[in-house]
């Protein structure tokens, strides 16, 4: 069996070898600069990792210590930030700019320690830097996307891009692994072979009870581990990432990009097989994906929920308003508003001068408080279709930076409830330090009158990302056993800016679950 990664522009790849542990140091170095590729007819200046695009492949195997040194020669700030099958060695390797860490400026360098314990892209013909910071000084969304990749390449569903697809050369009879990364900042995406079938054995690094399926539907910042065996006739078959579009009000690139799989002497002769695609809209589907797996309980590296709550929250999110209060030709786009975002009516803006985990290990006030309301500060029908064109009266949110305190060891359950405020969607939230259990999902608003008795208690799915269903609903439950400052926020990029955000703050325990000194390289605010 064969493993096989799909990356994408200044992402890499981490590979779990083996499942025996080893114990080895892999000590690996990250040049992150700037240099000139040749997409769509374009010569761009990308910021990528040594150089390369896709970026480097790490291999470990399970027990390793993998040390990373970043450093940073591009001429922008850098954070790193960590998914997958490692455990922080060090609470101030996550990454987060402002929450964790202070980035890494130019000229500068961190290392990042993890233990290891069991993409596809977009592409912008312009610099993506000046592409946030437009969106940034107008307070709308930032332009589409050019063209999605596969490791890099748009493919050849694209002008200027016939000698830019990605190949997957295989032979018939065998079984691959696929590990499948979306990688792409503001678009879910359906994922199809022609004429294959996929075995999911794992999503965000966590195992799953095999699950056959002919697409898969993956959030930015998900990954899925999945089977195909080539037992089809020689030929060549496209593979095809095409946006799921939860909303068709609002705007995206609305491209697909396509790669191959080509079978060894396959005839040239015929055109690639192409796989009928789910329709962008085609909610039902990624619900049915999303909803459907289970996790293998009893299997290698399985957590059983915990059946004691000891801290129960009930958090809102959705789209929303800020009063524009700036000047110059571009202010807002020349509205009297800027969008915004929010979870339980609080827009979330990251601090200046101090991660806000220096803080907390320092007792630094002033830097964030301690009040992120458990509940919403008022009940409506959050899903109510009317709200995206009548719901500007209670679209705007203050600006905060608060996080929730929680108890060493405590364990939490989350309700996270979709709003239709202004625009209803997909929102695919992640908690950054800990994987939960997904125990339930579904469409309208939250009744746990009705919905406690769909929690899957026994085989729930572990993630660190859900797709929380447009217009719907989901439950988690996760246990606070690391000390620090955890963010949790929307994996849609434009929205992180905009406030659908919050943290947790989990406590030190007892010795040795105490967060640790921060280390001498750490970068400076």
């Amino acid at each position: 069996m064969k493993l096989l990664l799909f990356t994408l522009p200044f992402a890499f790849a981490l590979l779990l070898a083996s499942s025996f542990a080893s114990g080895a140091v892999v000590e690996h170095t990250f040049n992150i600069g700037n240099f000139t590729v040749s997409r769509l007819c374009n010569n761009q200046v990308i910021t990528a990792v040594n150089g390369s695009l896709p970026g480097p492949t790490i291999n470990v195997e399970e027990g390793d210590t993998l040390v990373v040194h970043a450093i940073n020669n591009s001429p922008y700030n850098i954070t790193l930030h960590w998914h997958g099958i490692f455990q922080l060695l060090s609470a101030w390797a996550d990454g987060p700019e402002s929450v964790t860490q202070c980035p890494i400026r130019p000229g500068g360098r961190y290392t990042y320690r993890f233990n290891i314990t069991g993409q596809e892209g977009e592409w912008w013909n312009a610099n993506v830097v000046d592409v946030e910071n437009n969106a940034t000084e107008t307070g709308l969304g930032p332009v589409d996307s050019d063209a999605y990749t596969i490791n890099g390449l748009p493919g050849d569903s694209y002008s200027c891009s016939q000698n830019q697809t990605y190949k997957l050369k295989v032979k018939q009879g065998k079984t691959y692994l696929l590990r499948i990364i979306n990688a792409a900042l503001n678009e879910q995406h359906f994922f199809m072979i022609a004429n294959h079938t996929f075995t999911v054995v794992a999503m965000d690094a966590s195992y799953t009870e095999p699950y056959n399926t002919q697409v898969i539907v993956l959030a930015p910042g998900q990954t899925v581990d999945a089977l195909i065996t080539t037992n089809q006739t020689l030929a060549s078959y496209y593979m095809v990432f095409t946006p799921y579009h939860s909303n068709p009000n609002v705007t995206i690139n609305g491209n697909i990009t396509r790669g191959l799989v080509v079978y060894d002497n396959a005839t040239t002769a015929s055109s690639p097989v192409m796989p009928n695609l789910p329709a962008q809209t085609d909610t039902s589907t990624a619900h049915k994906f999303y909803s459907n797996i289970t996790g293998l309980a009893h299997g290698p590296h399985w957590v059983p929920v915990p059946r004691h709550v000891d801290e129960h929250m009930f958090v809102t999110f959705g789209i929303g308003l800020d009063h524009c209060n700036e000047t110059g030709p571009n202010a807002c786009g020349g509205l009297n508003f800027r969008l915004s975002a929010n979870m339980n009516n609080e827009s979330f803006v990251l601090p200046k001068g101090l991660s806000m985990m220096e803080a907390f290990y320092r007792n630094v006030s002033g830097v964030y408080t301690r009040d992120f309301p458990s509940n919403p500060p008022f009940v409506f029908n959050y899903t109510d279709p009317a709200l995206e064109t009548n719901g500007t009266d209670i679209a705007f949110a203050p600006k905060s930076t608060k996080v929730k305190s929680l108890k060493f060891n405590s364990t939490v359950q989350v309700v996270l409830q979709n709003t239709a405020i202004l625009a209803v969607e997909n929102h695919p939230i992640h908690l950054h330090s800990f994987n939960f259990h997904v125990l339930a999902q579904g469409f309208g608003n939250y009744d746990a009158k009705v919905d406690e008795s769909k929690f899957n208690l026994d085989n729930p799915q572990i993630r660190n990302t859900v797709a929380v269903p447009v217009g719907g609903w989901a439950v988690i439950r996760f246990q606070a056993n690391n000390p620090g400052m955890w963010l949790v926020h929307c994996h849609l990029e434009t929205h992180l800016p905009w406030g659908l955000a919050m943290a947790f703050e989990v406590e030190n325990g007892p010795q040795p679950w105490v967060l640790p000194p921060p280390p001498a390289d750490l970068p400076q605010c």
